[in-house]
């Protein structure tokens, strides 16, 4: 904000944001130019009266001073006719002080004006400065605006042909069979180390319908689980892409893949899933939703960033392998250790075992000993028996059996029959 003097008046006078946000607005009105020429003209008016003013004004003071001067002159040239030649020239500088006055004024007044003109004249650019950089902006928002509605009437053509392509050049054939043909068509030129077949493998329950995977040197560096999804225009009951997306993550997990993605057909009017690439990874991790027409472009995309980050993963993997090689050999000490103790332990309860079936064969052949001792003193006893055993004391008291003997000619007290010898 700045102070400007009126050169009429000597008044000061201020003009800020708001007073030039007025003159903007009123000088792009038609009736705001005719009272700027209005006022124009009462402005060159004033200043026209304003330099007269000031030119009588300063000939009146100037003609006092004169006068004044031309008094003293006359009462120099009386009291000292002899100094002549100094009085003249101090007139001819009073003279030339009076000249230099009037020139003094009448170039302020001349400042003065062409200083106002100035600031109007820079008002006036400011202002069609502002109109054109108006102008500029809007045209550049139209031009964004046809960029955008005509963006998205090719993505609208684009997914009608789509959908005409597969009413005619694909009848017979799946959305499945659509990606699968559309990835073999760049196998061999672009994907030569890439994997990419149907999830066969249902022994968790469920399975995806494709499974991608690229390598480099044998190591995996990036792998997608797919599901494709479709849908009859005519089918009453529709789907949503989000009904899809919790068995999707569950398949992804159980065949220990990195992306999920699903290529679908489904909400063939909703402009969210039209737009291109969706991310919705705020619902599952790395998950991605993509019309058929986006299925190789995003395989491109995981494919080259992850092979970006391919030699962090390598060295990952390496890392990850030395700690596995630490982890096995641990793991094996602590089995061995586990396996030896049961080794012993068995082996001990085993040799226990032994030793208390020694001790019981030992009792038990004790116990055949002592009665196989037992047994020969009963037969000692039992043969001395029969040494002592004679006929004599068989036929004692029997007096039947021992006249048989008798009859028999057996000795019965003990000596030999002799009649029959």
């Amino acid at each position: 904000m700045e102070q400007i003097k009126c050169p009429h008046c000597g008044e000061y006078f201020t003009i800020d944001e708001s007073g030039y946000t007025a003159i903007v607005n009123q000088i792009r009105d038609k009736e705001f130019e005719k009272q700027i020429e209005k006022n124009r003209k009462e402005v060159e008016e004033k200043q026209q009266s304003a330099i007269e003013n000031a030119v009588l004004k300063a000939g009146a003071e100037s003609e006092k001073e004169i006068s004044k001067l031309e008094t003293h002159i006359k009462e120099l040239e009386a009291k000292h006719a002899l100094a002549l030649t100094q009085k003249d020239s101090e007139i001819k500088s009073l003279k030339m002080e009076k000249d230099r006055v009037l020139q003094d004024s009448k170039r302020a007044v001349e400042d003065a004006v062409r200083e106002e003109k100035d600031k109007v004249k820079e008002l006036e650019n400011t202002i069609k400065s502002n109109e054109l950089k108006f102008s500029l902006d809007l045209k550049n928002k139209d031009e964004m605006h046809e960029k955008e509605l005509k963006y998205k009437d090719e993505e609208i053509a684009r997914v009608k042909e789509f959908k005409l392509q597969q009413s005619t050049k694909m009848v017979g054939e799946s959305l499945e069979r659509y990606c699968e043909n559309e990835f073999n068509k760049l196998r061999a030129t672009g994907f030569q180390s890439a994997y990419f077949e149907k999830d066969n493998d249902a022994k968790t329950g469920s399975k995806g319908d494709y499974i991608f995977k690229d390598y480099s040197d044998n190591v995996e560096y990036i792998s997608i689980m797919f599901e494709m999804k479709n849908e009859n225009d005519e089918t009453k009951t529709k789907h949503k892409n989000e009904d899809f997306f919790k068995e999707l993550d569950k398949d992804r997990n159980e065949k220990g893949c990195e992306y999920a993605v699903l290529v679908s057909m489904l909400e063939s009017d909703n402009d969210f899933y039209n737009t291109g690439i969706v991310d919705v990874s705020y619902r599952y991790p790395k998950m991605y939703v993509v019309r058929p027409q986006f299925f190789i472009p995003l395989i491109t995309l995981l494919r080259n960033a992850a092979m970006n980050n391919l030699e962090d993963k390598k060295a990952l993997m390496e890392m990850q392998s030395k700690n596995v090689d630490v982890s096995t050999f641990e793991s094996s000490l602590l089995d061995f250790k586990d396996k030896f103790s049961r080794n012993y332990d068995l082996a001990n309860r085993k040799f226990n075992s032994a030793i208390e079936e020694i001790d019981k064969t030992i009792q038990h052949l004790q116990k055949v000993k002592d009665e196989l001792l037992s047994s020969g003193n009963n037969l000692r006893l039992a043969n001395d028996k029969l040494d002592d055993l004679t006929i004599k004391k068989l036929t004692r008291n029997n007096p039947t059996m021992k006249q048989k003997f008798e009859e028999a000619g057996a000795d019965v007290d003990g000596k030999k029959d002799t009649k029959k010898e």
